[in-house]
């Protein structure tokens, strides 16, 4: 079986919260682990819209709601050299993100562990 790595940069932030932010509330959405066809009809049947980023910290900060992370797999490549989205999953992913923004919360691609790690620590330490 393939390895999921963004399954695993999830699983190692969800540890890294409990310790370092024990009191931090937060959930992930399901869409990154490997569904059966049944189990992603459901997931489909009950979310708002496609796109929902896969981490929310519901912590209030710097006059955000909360922070909203999309995590991507180390070397996954966000962009195109003319700023374009570089797929359409991407493109669909950054209007909801920027539809959260316009709602007051804090909305973040975190590619890989350091950048996804770097991006909480920056939003929880102030």
């Amino acid at each position: 079986m393939r390895q999921n790595r963004e399954y695993q940069i999830c699983k190692d932030i969800a540890q890294y919260l409990r310790l370092q932010y024990p009191a931090v509330l937060f959930h992930f959405d399901l869409a990154g682990l490997n569904l059966s066809r049944a189990q992603a009809g459901m997931m489909k049947a009950i979310q708002s819209h496609r796109g929902f980023p896969d981490l929310f910290i519901a912590e209030p900060r710097l006059g955000y709601n909360g922070l909203f992370i999309e995590v991507k797999a180390e070397g996954t490549r966000l962009y195109k050299k003319n700023f374009e989205a570089a797929t359409p999953h991407i493109a669909e992913q950054s209007e909801f993100m920027d539809a959260l923004r316009i709602k007051g919360y804090k909305c973040e691609f975190g590619v890989g562990w350091d950048e996804c790690h770097k991006i909480i620590d920056q939003y929880l330490k102030l």
